[in-house]
Protein backbone atom coordinates (compact mmCIF):
# COMPACT_ATOMS: atom_id res chain seq x y z
CA UNK A 1 0.00 0.00 0.00
CA UNK A 2 1.42 3.22 -1.43
CA UNK A 3 1.14 5.81 1.28
CA UNK A 4 -0.63 8.37 -0.73
CA UNK A 5 -3.00 5.66 -1.28
CA UNK A 6 -3.23 4.90 3.19
CA UNK A 7 -7.14 5.76 3.93
CA UNK A 8 -8.69 8.68 5.50
CA UNK A 9 -10.16 6.59 8.46
CA UNK A 10 -7.10 3.80 9.04
CA UNK A 11 -7.55 1.23 11.04
CA UNK A 12 -5.17 -0.72 13.66
CA UNK A 13 -4.45 -3.36 11.20
CA UNK A 14 -3.83 -0.94 8.26
CA UNK A 15 -1.39 0.82 10.07
CA UNK A 16 0.62 -2.01 11.67
CA UNK A 17 2.58 -2.86 8.46
CA UNK A 18 3.76 0.77 7.67
CA UNK A 19 5.58 1.58 11.42
CA UNK A 20 8.62 1.18 9.95
CA UNK A 21 7.49 3.10 6.56
CA UNK A 22 9.95 6.69 6.83
CA UNK A 23 7.31 8.55 4.92
CA UNK A 24 4.41 8.24 7.60
CA UNK A 25 4.76 9.77 10.80
CA UNK A 26 2.27 8.66 13.83
CA UNK A 27 1.31 12.03 15.52
CA UNK A 28 0.03 10.95 19.38
CA UNK A 29 -1.84 14.02 21.25
CA UNK A 30 -2.85 11.71 23.84
CA UNK A 31 -2.41 12.87 27.55
CA UNK A 32 1.76 13.40 28.45
CA UNK A 33 1.31 11.00 31.18
CA UNK A 34 -0.23 8.01 28.69
CA UNK A 35 2.36 8.60 26.23
CA UNK A 36 5.15 7.74 28.81
CA UNK A 37 2.80 4.79 29.31
CA UNK A 38 2.30 3.51 26.33
CA UNK A 39 2.30 4.99 22.70
CA UNK A 40 2.69 3.39 19.00
CA UNK A 41 6.08 2.70 18.09
CA UNK A 42 7.88 5.60 16.30
CA UNK A 43 5.35 7.97 17.10
CA UNK A 44 6.06 11.57 17.62
CA UNK A 45 4.36 13.51 20.48
CA UNK A 46 2.42 16.79 20.10
CA UNK A 47 0.91 19.45 22.82
CA UNK A 48 -2.41 19.95 21.47
CA UNK A 49 -1.63 23.47 23.13
CA UNK A 50 0.98 23.53 20.76
CA UNK A 51 -1.42 23.31 17.57
CA UNK A 52 -3.98 26.12 19.21
CA UNK A 53 -4.08 29.78 19.32
CA UNK A 54 -5.94 31.91 22.51
CA UNK A 55 -6.83 35.18 22.43
CA UNK A 56 -9.17 35.21 25.52
CA UNK A 57 -12.10 34.84 25.45
CA UNK A 58 -11.36 33.29 22.52
CA UNK A 59 -9.89 30.23 22.48
CA UNK A 60 -9.33 27.16 20.04
CA UNK A 61 -8.36 29.47 16.92
CA UNK A 62 -6.21 28.75 14.29
CA UNK A 63 -2.10 29.06 15.12
CA UNK A 64 -0.31 31.41 12.63
CA UNK A 65 1.50 29.81 10.22
CA UNK A 66 4.95 29.91 10.97
CA UNK A 67 4.47 28.60 14.43
CA UNK A 68 2.56 25.65 12.93
CA UNK A 69 5.35 25.48 10.93
CA UNK A 70 8.08 24.84 13.68
CA UNK A 71 5.89 22.90 15.64
CA UNK A 72 5.53 20.15 13.12
CA UNK A 73 9.20 20.50 11.87
CA UNK A 74 10.43 19.91 14.83
CA UNK A 75 8.29 16.52 15.47
CA UNK A 76 10.18 15.11 12.04
CA UNK A 77 7.49 16.21 9.58
CA UNK A 78 8.21 16.74 6.07
CA UNK A 79 6.17 18.50 3.30
CA UNK A 80 5.91 15.21 2.08
CA UNK A 81 5.06 12.87 5.29
CA UNK A 82 2.11 11.02 5.82
CA UNK A 83 0.37 12.01 9.21
CA UNK A 84 -1.43 9.29 11.07
CA UNK A 85 -3.11 11.25 13.98
CA UNK A 86 -4.45 9.29 17.27
CA UNK A 87 -5.67 10.50 20.70
CA UNK A 88 -6.48 8.87 23.79
CA UNK A 89 -10.09 10.86 23.68
CA UNK A 90 -11.76 9.68 20.93
CA UNK A 91 -10.30 11.16 17.96
CA UNK A 92 -11.25 15.03 18.60
CA UNK A 93 -7.89 16.36 19.51
CA UNK A 94 -6.20 13.72 15.91
CA UNK A 95 -9.16 15.68 14.24
CA UNK A 96 -8.39 19.15 14.98
CA UNK A 97 -4.89 18.42 14.09
CA UNK A 98 -6.05 17.00 10.90
CA UNK A 99 -8.30 20.03 9.79
CA UNK A 100 -5.68 22.29 11.03
CA UNK A 101 -3.34 20.72 8.52
CA UNK A 102 -6.25 20.91 5.64
CA UNK A 103 -7.20 24.77 6.83
CA UNK A 104 -3.24 25.52 5.58
CA UNK A 105 -3.35 22.98 2.86
CA UNK A 106 -1.81 19.70 3.32
CA UNK A 107 -3.37 17.45 2.27
CA UNK A 108 -1.84 13.92 3.43
CA UNK A 109 -3.19 12.74 6.45
CA UNK A 110 -5.44 9.82 8.49
CA UNK A 111 -7.05 9.75 11.66
CA UNK A 112 -5.96 6.47 13.16
CA UNK A 113 -9.77 4.95 14.28
CA UNK A 114 -10.40 4.54 17.66
CA UNK A 115 -6.95 5.62 18.22
CA UNK A 116 -4.79 5.04 21.30
CA UNK A 117 -7.95 3.01 22.66
CA UNK A 118 -8.36 0.74 20.24
CA UNK A 119 -4.65 0.01 19.53
CA UNK A 120 -3.62 -0.78 23.41
CA UNK A 121 -6.89 -2.92 24.21
CA UNK A 122 -6.68 -5.21 21.12
CA UNK A 123 -2.67 -5.56 21.86
CA UNK A 124 -0.86 -4.22 19.20
CA UNK A 125 2.57 -3.58 20.38
CA UNK A 126 3.04 -0.57 22.24
CA UNK A 127 6.64 1.46 23.27
CA UNK A 128 7.44 3.51 26.37
CA UNK A 129 10.74 5.21 25.16
CA UNK A 130 10.72 8.13 22.62
CA UNK A 131 12.72 7.53 19.09
CA UNK A 132 15.28 10.90 18.84
CA UNK A 133 14.59 11.90 15.12
CA UNK A 134 15.63 14.41 12.90
CA UNK A 135 13.50 17.67 12.64
CA UNK A 136 11.63 17.72 9.35
CA UNK A 137 11.14 20.48 6.53
CA UNK A 138 7.43 21.16 7.21
CA UNK A 139 6.55 24.57 5.65
CA UNK A 140 3.16 26.22 5.30
CA UNK A 141 2.46 29.51 3.80
CA UNK A 142 -1.40 30.05 2.88
CA UNK A 143 -4.36 29.13 4.22
CA UNK A 144 -7.20 26.74 2.51
CA UNK A 145 -9.94 29.71 3.41
CA UNK A 146 -12.97 27.20 1.71
CA UNK A 147 -12.23 25.06 5.16
CA UNK A 148 -12.57 27.46 7.69
CA UNK A 149 -15.41 29.61 8.85
CA UNK A 150 -15.60 32.83 10.25
CA UNK A 151 -18.16 34.73 12.73
CA UNK A 152 -19.16 37.30 9.97
CA UNK A 153 -19.84 34.98 6.85
CA UNK A 154 -21.46 33.13 9.28
CA UNK A 155 -24.20 35.73 10.35
CA UNK A 156 -24.37 36.72 6.78
CA UNK A 157 -25.32 33.14 5.58
CA UNK A 158 -27.62 32.82 9.05
CA UNK A 159 -30.72 31.85 7.57
CA UNK A 160 -29.82 30.35 4.09
CA UNK A 161 -30.97 26.78 3.49
CA UNK A 162 -27.79 25.79 1.19
CA UNK A 163 -26.25 26.14 4.74
CA UNK A 164 -25.62 23.97 7.49
CA UNK A 165 -24.44 24.72 10.79
CA UNK A 166 -23.29 21.44 12.78
CA UNK A 167 -23.26 22.24 16.69
CA UNK A 168 -21.58 19.15 18.27
CA UNK A 169 -21.85 20.12 21.99
CA UNK A 170 -23.50 18.32 24.44
CA UNK A 171 -27.14 18.56 24.99
CA UNK A 172 -26.48 21.36 27.74
CA UNK A 173 -24.57 23.63 25.93
CA UNK A 174 -26.71 23.75 23.18
CA UNK A 175 -30.02 24.38 25.11
CA UNK A 176 -27.99 27.25 27.31
CA UNK A 177 -28.28 25.20 30.19
CA UNK A 178 -24.72 25.05 30.75
CA UNK A 179 -22.35 28.11 29.40
CA UNK A 180 -18.68 28.60 28.89
CA UNK A 181 -18.94 31.73 27.58
CA UNK A 182 -20.45 34.93 28.66
CA UNK A 183 -24.16 33.85 26.64
CA UNK A 184 -25.34 30.36 25.92
CA UNK A 185 -27.20 28.70 23.37
CA UNK A 186 -26.32 27.72 20.10
CA UNK A 187 -26.04 29.59 16.26
CA UNK A 188 -29.83 30.18 15.17
CA UNK A 189 -31.05 27.14 13.39
CA UNK A 190 -28.14 25.14 14.14
CA UNK A 191 -28.16 21.65 14.16
CA UNK A 192 -27.50 19.43 17.38
CA UNK A 193 -25.49 16.26 16.63
CA UNK A 194 -23.13 15.77 20.03
CA UNK A 195 -20.10 14.33 18.99
CA UNK A 196 -19.76 11.96 21.27
CA UNK A 197 -22.74 9.92 19.45
CA UNK A 198 -20.06 9.80 16.08
CA UNK A 199 -18.17 7.11 18.89
CA UNK A 200 -19.09 3.27 19.22
CA UNK A 201 -17.97 2.13 22.21
CA UNK A 202 -18.24 -1.37 21.17
CA UNK A 203 -15.77 -1.35 19.27
CA UNK A 204 -13.33 1.19 21.49
CA UNK A 205 -14.39 4.16 20.48
CA UNK A 206 -14.36 3.87 16.66
CA UNK A 207 -16.48 5.86 14.34
CA UNK A 208 -19.66 4.09 13.45
CA UNK A 209 -19.73 2.47 10.24
CA UNK A 210 -20.22 4.58 7.37
CA UNK A 211 -23.49 3.45 6.60
CA UNK A 212 -24.92 4.60 10.56
CA UNK A 213 -22.34 7.67 10.36
CA UNK A 214 -24.29 8.39 6.87
CA UNK A 215 -27.86 7.38 8.01
CA UNK A 216 -27.20 9.16 11.86
CA UNK A 217 -26.35 12.66 9.99
CA UNK A 218 -28.68 12.31 7.16
CA UNK A 219 -31.64 11.99 9.30
CA UNK A 220 -30.30 15.12 11.18
CA UNK A 221 -30.72 17.22 8.20
CA UNK A 222 -27.07 17.23 7.58
CA UNK A 223 -26.83 16.16 3.85
CA UNK A 224 -24.17 16.29 1.52
CA UNK A 225 -25.81 19.10 -1.15
CA UNK A 226 -25.37 21.03 2.14
CA UNK A 227 -22.40 23.52 2.98
CA UNK A 228 -21.58 22.39 7.02
CA UNK A 229 -20.22 24.48 9.65
CA UNK A 230 -19.13 22.56 12.07
CA UNK A 231 -18.49 24.26 15.34
CA UNK A 232 -18.30 23.05 19.50
CA UNK A 233 -16.58 25.43 21.93
CA UNK A 234 -13.56 25.77 20.54
CA UNK A 235 -13.37 23.24 17.43
CA UNK A 236 -12.00 20.63 18.96
CA UNK A 237 -15.46 18.25 19.32
CA UNK A 238 -16.75 19.33 15.96
CA UNK A 239 -12.81 18.66 14.18
CA UNK A 240 -14.08 14.80 14.63
CA UNK A 241 -17.79 16.03 13.08
CA UNK A 242 -15.84 17.58 10.13
CA UNK A 243 -12.94 14.88 9.68
CA UNK A 244 -16.35 11.73 9.66
CA UNK A 245 -18.11 14.09 7.35
CA UNK A 246 -14.92 14.12 5.25
CA UNK A 247 -15.19 10.32 5.43
CA UNK A 248 -18.64 10.12 3.80
CA UNK A 249 -17.22 12.12 0.54
CA UNK A 250 -19.72 15.80 1.92
CA UNK A 251 -17.67 17.72 -0.23
CA UNK A 252 -18.35 21.62 1.29
CA UNK A 253 -17.36 21.42 4.91
CA UNK A 254 -15.92 24.35 7.28
CA UNK A 255 -14.92 24.18 10.52
CA UNK A 256 -15.60 27.30 12.99
CA UNK A 257 -12.21 28.09 15.10
CA UNK A 258 -12.67 29.71 18.15
CA UNK A 259 -16.55 28.24 17.68
CA UNK A 260 -18.76 28.96 20.80
CA UNK A 261 -16.35 30.93 22.76
CA UNK A 262 -15.88 33.30 19.83
CA UNK A 263 -19.78 33.63 18.82
CA UNK A 264 -21.10 33.53 22.76
CA UNK A 265 -18.52 36.01 23.68
CA UNK A 266 -19.88 38.49 21.20
CA UNK A 267 -22.40 41.27 22.19
CA UNK A 268 -23.92 41.51 18.66
CA UNK A 269 -24.36 37.99 17.74
CA UNK A 270 -27.63 36.39 17.56
CA UNK A 271 -28.31 33.29 19.68
CA UNK A 272 -30.98 30.62 20.44
CA UNK A 273 -31.82 28.59 22.90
Amino acid sequence: MHTNTLPLIIECDELLPHLDDKAILVIDLSKPEVWRQAHIPGAAHLNYGNIVRIEKPVMGLLPDAESFSTTLAALGVNNDTHIVACDDEGGGKAARLLWTLEAFGFQHYSLLNGGLMAWVNEGYPVSNTDQPRAAGNFSVTQRNEAVIAERDGIQQQLGNDAVCLLDARSTVEYTGTKSFAARGGHIPGALHYDWLQLMDNSRHGRLLDKEQLRSSFEEKGITADKQVICYCQTHHRSALSFIALKSLGYKNLRGYPGSWSDWGNHTDTPVET
